[in-house]
């Protein structure tokens, strides 16, 4: 176990952005009066911008210390503490940073400056209510620190609050305009599926926490754990007359509760309704952090998934369907931001298929990249949405190419990093993905190999598609929009510029062997040797050049197809889809409405539960045996009483109190006598 450094100012990488969070909420919710608005974006981005700073003094001290020593901790109080002897629990607020929180704070604290900066000029434009202006970064603060903790946490329960807190501020930022009903029912959608992924990692942090106590260590701080896991790792458990491995029960659990958080089957259908909230939510919360909170606790507890193959093989799967499955459905739709919703859906899928073959650090590689250039396509999305005073049908879009002249380049930046165009970052992420699959033992990897390459060219497919028809062909706006359009301004635009660049030249971090070799990168696959010692995949995979050459090649052959094939249909022939829909109308109708999931979800759990919840739990339950029996029923013996056998108590003569009360002296005289 790696000896912790002690360090007293890591506490202040979460508590600036908290800081601006209080202070708003204060002036909104107390006060009640609005604070100017320079001193709103002073404040809320300049408090992220020094957490920004401070998570880059805390990377500085963490490279200079030793490889394996690698470990700085802020102990700041005791939070919970119980029990007595060799059973004491303790749970403290204390942060801890090594090299993967290390990597989880940068990407936080700067892309989520980069969309703070971007808020100003979106909300400046969409909301002109100056306490909706306070209350919007109000929440976006607070998610920041929220996100900061669960990262940060140097324990399970530490973690689960960030864990909640973030699901908090997704339900109020998605949910921001609640005047809307379809908006305030997207937020509360997406707060009521988290919850069933929450009870399950509750679950899972339960079962832990009493198998270590049973073998006399209970704790809850992450090393600890890892440090005493060897005394659990054949512990069984009984569910319902068989006998499963501990730690394979409590992997799938924590993966159902990342399921939930980071979109995974079953519990997707969350995100593409969130995409109801102000843009810049959707690029920091559904595109760059929230949804990977799932795969940063998943490579977190790699010292559980290396164990437990079966629970991992859940993984890998589930990642696998999930990429396939939501690639899919983004082929078909014409929301500009359900096309890069479903696309995230299928990204995170990526990064569980990688992280359940044991390719943790392609994981966490194609974590950081995806946070670059999908950031940069909500952003973009955003700008375009700005441009054409909030259309985001992309059929009323097109011929923006010269419209747009600056936003065309940052978005096409995105759209070739997200297919894997050579040299981008996406493509040096999504390869390390796919060999760490082809090398894997996770039963079926061959299958789950084709479905990340077939992936691959879908994604290809539908992002050139949404860029062909937002950016070429006809203008197809309505007329009075079309004489409106134009870029957006500074605080819009130059963060997708700095976006730009990273999803540009991000790969690099993480350029494997066989390209740093070639491309003459000093330390290729810098990041891998930075994860190694805290991600059990320290050797590298035993796979020939040639053949990392050819699978590169076969990437980007399937992926240029994509291109090709959307370049057909949608540039040189753009009537050709709309007869190709007609022409498959019944598989077309079946992809657009999303494979009818959520129709099913209505009809199979929500209208029995709500049925259930009006006809047992409120008329029966609530009407007739809580406020008829326990409540009317009490009020109305005791009203039955007091006015029957009671009542005749009540004379008002007095002697007949005296007498009463003689009787009753000599009643207690005679007891105490005897």
């Amino acid at each position: 176990m790696v000896t912790p450094t002690a360090i007293s100012w890591l506490h202040w990488i979460p508590v600036l952005p908290l800081i601006a969070a209080v202070y708003h909420g204060l002036m909104i919710g107390i006060v009640r009066r609005s604070t100017p608005r320079w001193f709103v974006i002073g404040l809320s981005c300049g408090t992220v911008f020094l957490a920004f700073l401070a998570s880059c003094a805390a990377f500085g001290a963490l490279i200079g210390m030793p490889e394996d020593q690698r470990l700085l901790v802020d102990d700041v109080y005791t939070w919970i503490g119980s029990g007595v002897g060799d059973q004491v629990i303790s749970a403290n607020v204390a942060f801890a940073l090594d090299p993967i929180s290390a990597l989880m704070i940068l990407v936080v604290t700067g892309v989520g400056f980069l969309i703070h900066v971007y808020s100003i000029g979106y909300m400046d434009d969409d909301q002109r209510d100056d306490k909706g202006f306070q209350r919007f970064f109000c929440y976006l603060n607070l998610f920041t620190f929220s996100m900061l903790v669960l990262v940060l946490a140097d324990n399970l329960p530490l973690m689960f609050l960030g864990w909640e807190g973030v699901g908090l501020c997704s339900y109020l930022l998605i949910g921001f305009w609640y005047s809307d009903s379809d908006n305030a029912y997207c937020g509360s959608k997406a707060f009521v599926v988290n919850r069933i992924g929450d009870f399950a990692f509750l679950l899972g942090l339960f079962a832990l926490f009493a198998a270590l106590s049973d073998a006399g260590t209970p704790t809850v701080t992450f090393r600890e754990i890892e440090a005493n896991f060897d005394k659990i790792v054949d512990a069984t458990v009984t569910i319902l007359g068989t006998q499963y491995r501990l730690v394979n029960v409590v992997g799938v659990c924590f993966f159902i509760g990342a399921c939930g958080k980071s979109a995974q089957l079953p519990l997707y259908v969350w995100l593409p309704d969130a995409m109801a909230g102000p843009t810049p939510v959707s690029a920091l919360i559904h595109a760059a952090t929230m949804v990977t909170a799932g795969v940063y606790m998943v490579c977190r507890m790699s010292f559980l998934y290396a164990v437990a193959p079966e629970a991992s093989a859940v993984v890998a799967w589930t990642g696998g369907l999930t990429a396939v499955f939501a690639a899919t459905i983004a082929v078909t739709q014409t929301d500009i931001k359900k096309v890069l919703a479903y696309s995230t859906v299928s990204q995170l899928g990526y990064m569980f298929l990688a992280a359940g073959c044991g390719g943790y650090t392609a994981a966490m590689f194609h974590l950081g990249t995806h946070a670059f250039f999908k950031a940069l396509l909500f952003l973009g999305a955003g700008a375009v949405i700005l441009a054409m005073h909030h259309e985001q049908n992309i059929e009323k879009m097109g011929g923006l190419w010269k419209k747009l002249p600056r936003t065309k380049w940052v978005f096409l930046a995105g759209t070739l990093a997200i297919i894997g165009f050579p040299g981008f970052s996406g493509f040096f992420s999504k390869d390390e993905i796919l060999v760490a699959v082809w090398v894997s033992d996770v039963p079926g990897h061959q299958w789950l190999y084709w479905m990340g390459f077939a992936t691959a060219g879908i994604t290809a497919f539908y992002m050139a598609r949404l860029f062909f028809m937002v950016f070429l062909g006809k203008l197809r706006a309505a007329a009075d929009v079309r004489g409106q359009i134009h870029e957006p301004g500074a605080s819009v635009f130059y963060p997708l510029a700095v976006l730009a660049f990273l999803s540009i030249v991000g790969g690099i971090m993480g350029v494997p062997q066989i390209y740093g070799d070639w491309l003459s990168v000093g330390d290729s696959n810098s990041l891998a040797s930075w994860l190694a010692p805290v991600l059990p995949e320290a050797a590298p995979h035993a796979l020939e050049h040639s053949t990392e050459y050819l699978m590169a090649l076969g990437t980007v052959g399937i992926a240029a197809s994509g291109v090709l094939v959307a370049l057909f249909l949608y540039v040189r022939n753009p009537d050709l889809p709309e007869k190709m829909a007609q022409l498959l109308s019944g598989l077309y109708k079946l992809v657009f409405n999303k494979y009818y999931v959520d129709e099913v979800y209505d009809a199979l759990i929500v209208r029995p539960t709500v049925a259930l919840s009006d006809t047992v739990l409120y008329q029966v339950i609530d009407t007739r045996v809580i406020d008829g029996v326990a409540i009317n029923g009490s009020a109305n013996a005791v009203r039955s009483l007091a006015s029957g056998a009671l009542k005749y108590l009540q004379s008002g003569l007095t002697q007949g109190y005296v007498f009463l009360m003689i009787v009753g002296a000599v009643a207690i005289v005679g007891w105490l006598l005897r």
